[in-house]
């Protein structure tokens, strides 16, 4: 039987046994050559060998099947669709062929019809055999096969097909030519429903081009579903006056209900869409989280009279009807918004002497966001809040602490949950408690499995209630000196050690450096430039040649709001007229200037034009800003050589001190 192209009693052979049953530092290409040495002692034939090892991939394939030599991609090769395949499979490879000229040198192209040698096909079968892949996830599964001087994948939907590219691009980047692959096939699929990664927003706003970088990173690592935390607040307000509290709602609507709900630095429709539009091309599902009634500042801000002791809180006042009305609105104003299948409600960290009212808004809440077309997802709390008996059960638990609702609580109260225990999976940048480094990835490699709870709650490796994982990142320190980029560093230190346990958590084996390798070798994929350089997409401003009317010391040059570097900056003298100017190199339209304040912000200031660096015209007037931070300034497209930001009052009683300042056409 040629097992490279019928995988079948090869794979249920092997998945007897399954990836989690390999002994320690065994490899599953060692455990397939095992299998055919024992099948061929039994026919009494030699046994082939199994040439070579499977593609150093992140994560690592479930199962591989090696043959001998290699097949290399040339910029004749094509990418060929099969006539009348779905829109998805023709875009995804007009995608590859793009994602291929950003990686490497090759310059493919997409055709219609048969493959011929040389070519990669890809193609959709859902009754294709995938192995020991659950029919749950089937749809996610893929079969890459390199042979014949050719490579054919089929996934069992767009999904497990758009994995199957991103295992041919790192494959392809892995190779000494980074235009081959070795010959074998690889079936592969994930062992849980959801491979998550949660990041605060509410706390600290992360820019478009953060986000977009994520979720390009997430789909090459083959994590699917991402949760933003959309509003939150500090913990303990200056003084004891929530007025004093920092706070946000970070969805701005155009709808004049509510004006003034979404913060300053927000996301309008438009950019949320572009969040939708790179999520479905990454095969991410966006889950859009809006907490309450805890963390609920932002709307206490908008609404006092629905907040506890006359508005001074951060907990809505659940005895008051007209709270659950405000709250089921939000949702109903932003559902339409959101084109994944879940939303988020929060529901954490209540008065455990409220449980009663708490109780009563869960159970209006819930069913509420469903009847607007979303599954609902929840943190755990209901061990704190009375017990699990009378809850709405139709939601997905996030076990977040055992104390709150452990995983064994939620299953028995029969929730399905979604591991985010605090003690394993919380980030809290530069924090002294919750990793505030970041997770240490040898760790999550060597230790941690999405069943892994800690405190006697793990659970058996893929529990049937158990939908997979999901760790977070929380800005607590809302008033702390960070830049995205820093928290990337922090995520950076495991986020592939993750992604490669919640896929499968044997199939990389135990050897961290040679993981560690791999990941060195396949890096961040296509659209990450941002993360690793700090140039945001676009940005014509980046590393031109800029002027000042001052610097604070030599330590603060005017060139570092440009270099694209988030944690140096420019600082002016301590004077309220102060400018910055970048010299784009030869007239070009714009129509965005983008602003990163450190501590010592702009409270007034103008961005200006020009076409010699000598008359200025003003495009935007900045007034009345409150807080250091992202600004983003739209005008009417105008066409300039030069442009300035010219400060006109300081936010403080330092000068102005900008981490970034990019300009965008």
């Amino acid at each position: 039987m040629d097992r490279s192209s019928a995988p079948s009693e090869f794979g249920r052979r092997l998945s007897r046994r399954g990836v989690l049953g390999l002994a320690a530092g065994a490899t599953v290409a060692a455990v397939v050559g095992a299998a055919d040495a024992s099948a061929a002692a039994q026919s009494g034939s030699a046994a082939p060998a199994a040439e070579n090892q499977p593609p150093g991939v992140v994560p690592a394939v479930q199962w591989w099947t090696g043959g001998s030599g290699s097949v290399t991609l040339t910029s004749s090769s094509r990418i060929v669709v099969p006539a009348g395949s779905p829109e998805a499979v023709t875009r995804l490879a007009s995608q590859l062929v793009a994602e291929c000229a950003e990686l490497t040198s090759l310059r493919l192209s997409v055709a219609t019809g048969s493959p011929a040698k040389g070519d990669v096909a890809l193609h959709i079968d859902p009754d294709a055999d995938f192995g020991g892949a659950k029919p749950a996830l089937r749809s996610e599964a893929y079969r890459l096969k390199a042979a014949d001087g050719s490579v054919d994948i089929v996934g069992g939907s767009d999904k497990g097909l758009y994995y199957g590219t991103r295992t041919l691009l790192q494959a392809v980047l892995g190779s000494a030519d980074h235009a081959s692959l070795p010959v074998g096939t690889a079936v592969d699929y994930p062992n849980y429903a959801i491979r998550g990664f949660m990041l605060d927003v509410g706390r600290r706003y992360f820019t478009p081009e953060f986000i977009d970088c994520y979720l390009h990173w997430m789909g090459w690592l083959k994590l699917n579903t991402l949760q933003l935390h959309l509003n939150d607040n500090e913990i303990k307000p200056p003084d004891g006056d929530w007025s004093k509290a920092l706070s946000a709602f970070r969805l701005k609507s155009a709808n004049p209900e509510f004006a003034g709900l979404g913060a300053d630095e927000g996301y309008t429709r438009a950019v949320w869409d572009s969040f939708e539009e790179a999520a479905a091309a990454h095969r991410v599902a966006l889950v859009p989280e809006i907490d309450s009634p805890a963390h609920s500042r932002s709307f206490i801000k908008f609404k006092p009279e629905l907040g506890l002791d006359n508005g001074n809180s951060d907990h809505l006042d659940l005895s008051k009807p007209e709270t659950t009305d405000f709250m089921k609105s939000v949702f109903a104003e932003f559902a339409p918004w959101f084109r994944g299948t879940a939303a988020h409600i929060g529901i954490d960290e209540y008065p455990k002497d409220l449980s009663d009212q708490f109780k009563k808004y869960v159970n209006d809440l819930a069913p509420y966001v469903r009847s607007l077309g979303k599954k609902v997802h929840a943190w755990g709390s209901f061990s704190g809040m009375g017990g699990g008996a009378g809850y709405d059960r139709d939601m997905a638990i996030n076990s977040w602490n055992n104390g709150w609702y452990s995983p064994k609580a939620a299953i028995a109260d029969g929730y399905k949950v979604i591991n985010s225990n605090d003690g394993w999976l919380y980030v809290v940048p530069f924090a002294d408690y919750y990793h505030g480094q970041g997770l240490d990835g040898e760790t999550i490699f060597k230790n941690w499995e999405p069943h892994v709870f800690g405190g006697g709650q793990d659970l058996t490796a893929q529990d049937p209630n158990l939908l997979g994982a999901m760790p977070a990142v929380w800005n607590d320190l809302v008033r702390a000196d960070y830049t995205e980029l820093r928290v990337h560093g922090l995520i950076d230190k495991s986020f592939h050690a993750l992604a490669q346990k919640m896929w499968s958590a044997g199939a990389a084996g135990t050897d961290y450096p040679a993981f560690q390798r791999r990941v060195t070798a396949v890096g961040r994929g296509p659209g990450t430039t941002y993360l690793a350089t700090g140039r945001a997409p676009g940005d014509l401003a980046y590393k031109r040649p800029v002027t000042a009317s001052s610097t604070e010391t030599a330590n603060f040059p005017a060139a570092d709001a440009v270099d694209g570097n988030g944690s140096t900056r420019w600082s002016s003298q301590y004077s309220n007229d102060q400018w910055l100017s970048v010299d784009l190199g030869s007239e070009q339209p714009v129509s965005t200037v983008r602003l990163n304040w450190e501590v010592a912000y702009g409270k007034d200031y103008d961005i200006q034009v020009s076409a010699d660096g000598t008359t200025w015209k003003t495009v935007a007037e900045r007034r009345g800003r409150t807080a250091a931070g992202s600004d983003t300034v739209t005008f009417p497209a105008a066409t300039a050589r030069h442009v300035r930001m010219r400060g006109i009052t300081r936010g403080t009683g330092y000068g102005y001190s900008l981490y970034s300042l990019q300009v965008l056409a």
